[in-house]
């Protein structure tokens, strides 16, 4: 995820949450903030009241440090009514570990169904019953091929299974969502948005009487999600996905709304957002065809142009999926050629 600098935003909550603790944000609608263990050092849950209790919009990373954030927060301040558990049902976003990695911990520890778009709860399923195949042959060619070295190559597989492994699966059975269903949550009814890009059919939460949308990883104040491509689909336009995603947020979403992310703090300004983030992007692609006007560069080449800073294995992992992600639009839109050299190696000249 890339920082920006917006600046026509504004944050009605200046401070977040500790872990174990809640901020109201709204009526009957709480803020809890999670500990990660990287350079994007926190995942932020909600918690929305249902009959006694709550129903949680993600759960963080399969840590401890994460559980004991919830032990601390449900004998706490989220305790149920009749000091029973305060956890009535789940619902998670999509299925990047720091959002999906406690679902089943959760479920199983307080019976909770859970809900979870269809492509985000079975890729949950592969990556739980099969994390071994990350690493396989055909990966490996998929990052040589883009010009990683055969040594950063294995670093970056290494770091994807620790990745990963952070989660504690999903149960057997859940409770589809996709887009344009209305979910009810206690006395609330919600709007479910559904988008890619950053995932594969993220889903969102609006309820336009309220003025509340709880946008998961989909808009974020002060960083750009990570849109990538990886082996599985490795010709995808993800970032045009993502666009035309944020497209259909702007038309279908108030820009008055109390804008409740997956990370950073909540905000107002979701439409000006929207458009820093479109601009960011046009952005990152005029950067690249400048990159390769003269000399045809593979992915792993346009990485420093793009990402000036020194990255960890966890890092570069991500920034060569950004790159490919905007490569593969800009092929999309014959902006960039294609040229395979000797060796096997793709590079991009810009057209």
């Amino acid at each position: 995820m890339q920082t920006l600098h917006p600046s026509t935003l504004t944050y009605p909550f200046a401070v977040a949450p500790a872990p174990g603790e809640v901020t109201d944000v709204a009526p009957g609608i709480r803020w809890l903030r999670l500990p990660l263990p990287y350079r994007l050092d926190h995942v932020n849950v909600y918690l929305i009241e249902n009959e006694g209790g709550w129903t949680a919009l993600d759960t963080g990373l399969g840590t401890d440090d994460c559980k004991q954030a919830w032990d601390a927060a449900l004998a706490g301040p989220l305790q149920g009514q009749g000091r029973k558990p305060g956890l009535k049902s789940l619902i998670v976003s999509h299925f990047h570990p720091d959002h999906v990695g406690l679902a089943n911990w959760l479920c199983e520890r307080f019976d909770l169904e859970l809900s979870m778009p269809r492509p985000e709860y079975l890729h949950s399923l592969v990556l739980q019953h099969a994390p071994a195949d990350y690493g396989v042959e055909v990966f490996r060619p998929f990052y040589q091929r883009h010009g990683l070295s055969a040594e950063a190559t294995e670093i970056v597989l290494s770091r994807g299974h620790e990745y990963l492994k952070r989660t504690t699966g999903v149960p057997v059975s859940y409770h589809r969502i996709k887009h344009g269903d209305t979910l009810s949550v206690g006395a609330r009814d919600f709007q479910v948005l559904t988008g890619g890009g950053h995932a594969l059919e993220q889903a969102m939460l609006y309820r336009p009487s309220e003025r509340l949308f709880l946008a998961a990883d989909q808009v974020i104040a002060r960083i750009s999600p990570n849109v990538s491509v990886h082996p599985m689909e490795p010709d995808l336009d993800a970032l045009g996905i993502y666009l035309d995603s944020l497209r259909a947020i702007k038309a279908s979403v108030a820009p008055d709304v109390l804008v409740l992310p997956g990370h950073g703090l909540p905000f107002h300004g979701l439409h000006d957002r929207i458009e820093e983030l479109i601009a960011h992007h046009a952005q990152r692609c005029g950067e690249i065809a400048v990159a390769c006007r003269d000399t045809p560069l593979s992915v792993a080449e346009i990485v420093p142009y793009l990402f000036t800073r020194p990255l960890d294995a966890h890092q570069t992992g991500f920034a060569f999926g950004e790159v490919l992600a905007h490569v593969n639009h800009m092929l999309g839109r014959g902006e960039l050629r294609l040229e395979t050299d000797a060796g096997g190696v793709d590079r991009y000249r810009t057209v």
